[in-house]
């Protein structure tokens, strides 16, 4: 039996032989006949015919050499390209021997010219590699017709590199990349960008550095491309947008390296790969402490936050706890919220005295028992209804919670003798075309009419500012749930502009501007340049190697009620000036000769009655927040 089964083997390896021999002996056959054929144009030579002999001889010797190094018993579907070794081995070799013999052989009378052998033997060389390799070169034609026609890109093995910064860092993660101790993906580094004419067209740790960065759209292209990594963790906001709008003409995705050196030296573990944040392409960085503002205002201090489970309150938490303050007391109406807020902070307070406070700034008994027994030093107001098509709808609600809540804060701050309080306000609360822009401005309102209070003790002060990116609710976390549900990316109206910064870098300014307050301030953050919303949805797509308008829709879904085309920092009547915090500056407004009684009986009024049912709401708050009607009418 087993006779039989050996026998059975041998016999399948001389088939298996036999046809690929055959094959190959076609390959030569052809080869010969091309490099004849070639040769003949420009020289005479005998007739092919008379020189068959010969080529059957080089035949014989070509595939015996083939046999000799093992090519016959591969399986070339599962062979890799250093089977091309074996190939080219034995071609050499049975090159040497048919070129010794026709010298020996036939010194006088060759049958054919060197140079043919020498062409038709590297012919048939390229045909033995086709025949073999034939799957992976259809494969790579489909793949390459797909990519270039249909914009077709099939998933491959591994994704195609391209480094961006050939510096220390960009070198350390080319090692790691090859070390394959990024993520779990499997990459393969194609080569670096750099703006360093030294560098261009050096091999730096095996790899070659292909271009500068304005050559990205074309090595991207022309190598395939699948990501491309920006290893600059210092770039600055301008190089870091020419970049990124150099990728965005391609279909790469596009991720950032962290400071890798900085990683190593601590021996943490960052990821060496994160994915692009909004705050990266619009530039807006997390900033530390000023040294020229005096920060001991808030220092050693029992500090409130209202709305502290929101946004800017959760994130003024964090931020407060840097401080050394003497105690911290968190109010909010969220349960949940609140609880989460809490066991984060415990985390990270220490021996830092927490107080949680389950409460709804409209309730004047609850803040008067929190006033009298906590004491609070420093107030930072951040409790509100912000989003404006919400307050459209439900008006009241707005001047109940936004107007009133501020109105019993600041009140019971004063009567407690409050050194400090702070109102988040935000850039809708400018010529507000809003019911939520008009009750911010009415609390801007208000804090100047408590500061001008004879008994006043407090520093009142307002801090001004557009939106924060990734706050519950907004355009940026919206716009990614669209993102992943695969589209479209809804956006109100194409010429749509908006401020933004990001929350850490807000919450950070208030901070400071808290401190620089000398009463009766209003502060405006520095917003930078005003960002195209549609342009912004274009790039959070782009960020996830989508393309805009083809793998996810934008659709346009029209301006909503409340809402403007553009966002103003400041009124027209308003003038700014600078602080000694390079992203603070002052508005110096026209409300100083308003009369503040009569804009608090008018506060009062509203507070008491509400809005009146049949008339605009907007139209009434606005006559509230009007400091020319309130002098006309004080003449009167």
């Amino acid at each position: 039996m087993k006779g039989f089964f050996r026998g059975l083997f041998y016999a399948i390896r001389i088939k298996r032989f036999a046809a690929w021999a055959t094959i190959d002996a076609l390959i030569i056959l052809f080869a010969y006949l091309i490099a004849f054929s070639v040769r003949a144009v420009t020289t005479p030579l005998s007739p092919f015919i008379d020189s068959f002999p010969f080529i059957a001889l080089s035949g014989c010797i070509i595939i015996s050499s083939l046999y000799i190094a093992r090519v016959y018993p591969r399986v070339w579907s599962k062979t890799g390209v250093h089977g091309l070794t074996n190939l080219m081995g034995g071609v050499i070799i049975a090159t040497a021997v048919i070129l010794f013999i026709d010298i020996i052989a036939f010194r006088h009378d060759r049958p054919l010219p060197l140079s043919v052998v020498m062409v038709a033997n590297a012919l048939a060389f390229v045909g033995f590699t086709a025949i073999r390799y034939r799957s992976r070169l259809v494969t790579g034609v489909r793949w390459r017709w797909n990519a270039i026609w249909n914009q077709e890109f099939p998933i491959k093995a591994s994704e195609r590199v391209l480094l961006v910064g050939a510096g220390e860092s960009g070198q350390i993660l080319a090692i790691r990349f090859r070390n394959r101790e990024v993520n779990s993906h499997d990459y393969k580094v194609v080569g670096f960008v750099d703006d360093d004419p030294a560098k261009q067209g050096f091999m730096i740790e095996g790899y070659r550095v292909l271009g500068a960065c304005e050559d990205i759209p074309t090595i991207v292209q022309n190598y395939q491309i699948d990501l491309v990594v920006i290893t600059i963790h210092n770039i600055s906001s301008r190089d870091l947008h020419r970049i990124l709008t150099l990728c965005e003409k391609t279909d790469a995705v596009i991720k950032l390296a962290p400071d890798v050196l900085a990683s190593i030296s601590k021996k943490t573990h960052t990821p060496l790969l994160r994915d692009m944040e909004v705050e990266d392409f619009i530039g807006r960085k997390p900033i530390g402490k000023n040294e020229a503002v005096d920060l001991s205002a808030v220092s050693k201090k029992v500090i409130l936050i209202t709305g502290a489970a929101g946004s800017i309150g959760s994130e003024l938490s964090r931020q407060i706890l840097d401080y050394e303050p003497a105690c911290v007391i968190l109010l909010d109406n969220n349960e949940s919220g609140l609880h989460d807020l809490v066991i984060e902070l415990k985390t990270r307070s220490g021996d830092l005295k927490l107080i949680d406070i389950l409460a709804d700034i409209t309730h004047r008994s609850s803040l008067e028992c929190l006033f009298g027994q906590y004491k609070p030093q420093v107030v930072f107001h951040a409790a509100a209804y912000k989003h404006v098509p919400l307050l459209e709808k439900y008006p009241d609600e707005g001047v109940r919670v936004n107007i009133g809540g501020t109105h019993n804060l600041a009140g019971l701050a004063q009567e407690h003798h409050v050194e400090r309080f702070v109102l988040i306000s935000t850039d809708k609360a400018v010529n507000p075309a809003s019911v939520m822009g008009a009750t911010k401005r009415i609390c801007e309102l208000l804090m100047y009419g408590f500061s001008k209070r004879h008994e006043n003790r407090t520093l009142f002060t307002s801090v001004r500012f557009g939106n924060v990116l990734g706050s519950r609710g907004s355009v940026v976390p919206t716009f990614n749930k669209q993102i992943d549900n695969g589209g479209p990316v809804t956006v109100t109206h194409p010429e749509m502009t908006r401020y933004f910064m990001a929350i850490p870098e807000a919450v950070n300014l208030v901070i400071h501007a808290a401190c620089l307050t000398q009463g009766n301030d209003l502060f405006m953050l520095h917003m930078g340049e005003v960002v195209k919303i549609v342009e912004l949805a274009e790039r959070m797509i782009r960020m996830r190697g989508l393309r805009p308008h083809k793998d996810i829709v934008i659709e346009f879904s029209g301006i909503r009620p409340g809402e403007k085309l553009h966002e103003e920092l400041h009124a027209g009547g308003e003038a700014t000036e600078g602080t000694i915090h390079p992203n603070i500056e002052k508005v110096m407004g026209e409300e100083v000769n308003f009369d503040c009684n009569l804009f608090f009986e008018r506060v009062l009024l509203l507070l008491e009655q509400g809005l009146l049912p049949k008339a605009n709401p907007l139209s009434q708050l606005q006559g509230v927040v009007s400091s020319t009607d309130l002098m006309d009418n004080a003449a009167d």
